[in-house]
């Protein structure tokens, strides 16, 4: 038995077993492709992404205060990073001049023991308080110099002396929050 011609043209329009899996592989295939370009392409943004923080975190300053010589003075310091130099801001309201030390990076008592010894005066002589500083700090980063602003408290205290009146101390350095300018300074400073 012969094939008509109309049965030949029926048989060569239907779509054998073979082309379907044929076609179904080149689909998976796609599929394929596209799935691990995009892994890689999700992958290398995660990468970089952690690079990123990283190199954030290393060139965040994480100043911490050492008291020295009984509370005469703090020195600044940061594990990871070199410091430049420090200017310090007090509150307007104290009348004192910004301060940048020349040697190292340290706040000293006596540029402020006149005027808060002045603004406690009349109450008890032992008194703790915080005192608001606004310090900008240039470091460095590798080799990258770097600027970096932030409120710290200065916490200090006074104490009553037998003969010699009242001593002005310094206790501490805590972090008020990053960042800041001389307006902030002044919102935050409250009167002891």
């Amino acid at each position: 038995m012969s094939e008509t011609r109309d049965q030949a043209a029926t048989r060569r329009r239907w779509i054998t077993l073979a082309e379907i899996v044929a076609v179904a592989g080149v689909l998976i295939g796609a599929l394929t492709l596209w799935t691990g370009w995009s892994d890689r392409r999700e992958a290398r943004e995660a990468a970089s992404a952690a690079a990123a923080d990283t190199a954030r975190d290393q060139a965040r300053l994480d100043i911490t205060g050492t008291v020295q010589d009984g509370g005469d003075a703090i020195l600044l310091a940061d594990a990871r990073h070199d410091i430049r130099d420090v200017r310090f801001r007090f509150p307007s309201a104290l009348k004192v001049a910004a301060r940048q030390p020349a040697g190292d990076p340290a706040i000293e008592a006596n540029w402020i023991a006149a005027p808060m010894l002045k603004l406690t005066d009349g109450g008890a002589d032992e008194r703790t308080g915080r005192l608001p500083v606004l310090a900008t700090i240039r470091y460095w980063d590798g080799d990258r110099e770097r600027e970096a602003s932030a409120i710290y408290d200065v916490v200090w205290r006074t104490e009553g002396r037998m003969l010699q009146g009242r001593v002005f101390k310094l206790q501490g350095l805590k972090l008020r929050q990053r960042g800041g300018d001389a307006a902030a300074l002044d919102r935050v400073w409250q009167r002891p």
